[in-house]
């Protein structure tokens, strides 16, 4: 019975004068100003003005589930600050490193160890489903060959290859969901305004609108390349906070991707056009107001790879990460940052190896949870099973005694360690027929069946789990 205290849990790239463009040489070749907008520019962007019709809740569900099942991803940021020396594109920004100086590091981008079957073998083996990797940073090096743009692996980069193509085919090879990180800011073109922190805009979009409908172009011919190219399932934006929707024409670019592929999910960086949240670095408190969410977090202290940031998280952080994450009904999008030549530090593959142990013994409890119950019945994390009958308790630490789980109005008909097998016996205590407030269970699990580091016990239930969420309360009949 239901009361109030009763819960159901259901190309003029640089932006440098000409004399330092004519300084600013990379492999011998010097960087050249261009019209960047042939045919490519486009008959692409055209069709696009007439938005697609509205999705149903329904649609947009199923085109979500696979997100929603997901759990774990992996993030890659790589790019030509992955020589270690300084911050992906910020680095300048910020005035650490002149642009020049920070753009020269194309030269050292040589991809000599790129392995992209080995990367998507060891990003399915860690137990993610999908997989992120930038295409093109705020910087404006674009990792595949593109047509749209004179600043890329292929043309200015020591790689002299496209590095996506190869990454698709193997992401795809190993079942996994492919995502294209893509930055809206482009800092160093000259059509694009922004480009250094507390100084003024090249220009005022408003004053000169041709000018910035050109970047506009530009993006759009990218996002086409991409999308038309390999399908994306997902694209991750970012750098939209300079500009408004109205500004970017965030309804028209949603479009242009669906264009290609009508089930693409779309992250929340384009102003609100999005599908899901981003919060980033660091597990939220409380979960998100978006039905779908992921929050991405790094590896160490470093997006890209920084020789000097050696603070790299202990595995049982990040699969407690993982669980915080499962348990308030969202993914974790971990990052890792290769190295130029396309080796990836030893440390993040130990991360990834652990993930993947931990994963694959506990498969069921990971994919397709949905969020567990709210904190205080248990001492651990939870999620509960699609259909809401198995509850999945989280235990990051060694118990000293009995589990305890109290306000379960769902009777448990048995208790098992998953990835195990163990059976559990329990007791439950002041279980009262009359009284609203349930038993409290206590659940003996032997110290040979706990993980190495994260435990995870099932609770099967008789119905979906029913919660008392009341203070208690006076007994005044005794029957």
């Amino acid at each position: 019975m239901s009361s109030a205290n009763s819960l159901h849990v259901p190309e003029t790239h640089t932006g440098l004068s000409h004399a330092d463009c004519g300084k600013m040489i990379i492999f011998g070749t010097v960087m050249k100003t261009r019209e960047i907008f042939t045919s490519l520019l486009i008959a692409a962007s055209l069709p696009f003005q007439q938005h697609a019709a509205a999705e149903t809740m329904a649609e947009k569900e199923s085109r979500m589930q696979w997100f929603a099942d997901a759990k774990l991803g992996i993030f890659i940021h790589w790019g030509i600050y992955s020589t270690g020396r300084t911050s992906e594109s910020w680095a300048f920004h910020n005035g650490q490193i002149p642009m020049a100086d920070y753009m020269q590091q194309a030269g050292e981008f040589t991809a000599d160890n790129y392995d992209p079957t080995g990367w998507a073998r060891l990003i399915r083996e860690s137990g993610a489903r999908y997989t992120v990797i930038t295409t093109k940073h705020h910087d404006g090096f674009a990792l595949w060959d593109t047509r749209a743009g004179d600043v890329s692996a292929v043309k200015t980069g020591a790689a002299h290859r496209d590095l996506i193509a190869p990454f698709a085919e193997a992401v795809r090879a190993e079942g996994l969901k492919l995502g294209f990180y893509y930055s809206l800011i482009d800092w160093p073109r000259e059509d694009y305004p922004e480009t250094y922190r507390d100084k003024p805009p090249k220009y005022d979009i408003t004053a000169e609108p041709a000018r910035w409908q050109h970047f506009l172009d530009f993006n759009n011919a990218q996002l086409t390349e991409l999308c038309s190219t390999w399908h994306p399932d997902l694209i991750w934006f970012d750098g939209d906070w300079e500009h408004s929707a109205e500004e970017w024409n965030a309804p028209a670019i949603v479009d242009l991707l669906r264009h290609h592929n009508p089930q693409v999910i779309i992250n929340s960086r384009i102003q609100g056009h999005g599908d899901y949240a981003t919060p980033e670095l660091g597990v939220p408190v409380t979960r998100p107001d978006s039905q779908w969410w992921e929050t991405c977090m790094t590896v160490n202290d470093s997006w890209g790879y920084r020789t000097d940031d050696h603070n790299y998280k202990h595995p049982v952080t990040v699969l407690r990460m993982l669980v915080d994450c499962i348990s308030l009904g969202g993914n974790l999008l971990l990052d890792i940052g290769p190295r130029a030549d396309g080796s990836i530090p030893d440390e993040e593959v130990a991360i990834l190896k652990t993930l993947g142990r931990w994963t694959s013994k506990h498969a069921e409890a990971i994919y397709g949870t949905r969020a567990g119950i709210p904190a205080g019945h248990v001492q651990g994390y939870t999620s509960l099973s699609h259909d809401g009958t198995t509850l999945y308790i989280y235990l990051p630490y060694r118990p000293t005694g009995p589990l305890e789980v109290k306000g379960l109005k769902s009777r448990v008909r048995r208790a098992r360690v998953v990835g195990d097998g163990t059976e559990l016996d329990w007791r439950l205590y002041n279980d009262i027929s009359w009284s609203e407030v349930p038993g409290v269970y206590y659940f003996d699990i032997p110290h040979n069946a706990l993980d190495p580091e994260i435990t995870v016990i099932a609770l099967e239930l008789d119905s979906p789990a029913t919660l008392y969420r009341g203070a208690g309360q006076v007994i005044t009949a005794n029957e």
